[in-house]
């Protein structure tokens, strides 16, 4: 029997980084998340964001790939955000994803940072968010 323990922290966007995970529904869409990864067997900690990207801190198991992972959270999200009928236009996910391994020892503080969100982008934009975690892990 094999024995893995890989955390990862993803993120991703809305379509051209549009604000539209607004307040009233943020958290439904967040729920929905969680509660589809544990259905289909993903090992998922912790999910949030805000009003223009999505945080997640998850484990793969020994036959789960971080692409096809986040294909699935990304994909079977924006199709039930969709049905929910939330936006005029049809809603999308931007291309890519950032996604980094995190280590043990390091796993309570990304959940704390994960939580943390609204106050995290009361004092820091998406985009400087985004061009810090480029820079800090050397992409």
């Amino acid at each position: 029997m094999s024995y893995i323990r890989v955390w990862i922290h993803a993120v991703w966007a809305t379509k051209k980084r549009q604000p539209l995970l607004l307040e009233n529904f943020r958290k439904d869409i967040f729920n929905h998340i969680y509660e589809n990864c544990q259905e289909k067997d993903i090992l998922i900690d912790i999910v949030n964001g805000h009003i223009d990207h999505v945080h997640c801190l998850l484990r793969l198991k020994n036959d789960q790939t971080i692409k096809n992972t986040i294909q699935l959270m990304k994909g079977e999200s924006s199709h039930w955000i969709n049905k929910q009928n939330f936006f005029n236009k049809k809603f999308k996910w931007q291309r890519g994803y950032f996604a980094v391994s995190v280590s043990e020892s390091n796993v309570q503080s990304v959940r704390n940072y994960i939580q943390n969100q609204e106050s995290h982008h009361k004092k820091m934009s998406f985009q400087e968010e985004y061009s810090q975690f480029i820079k800090e892990e050397e992409f």
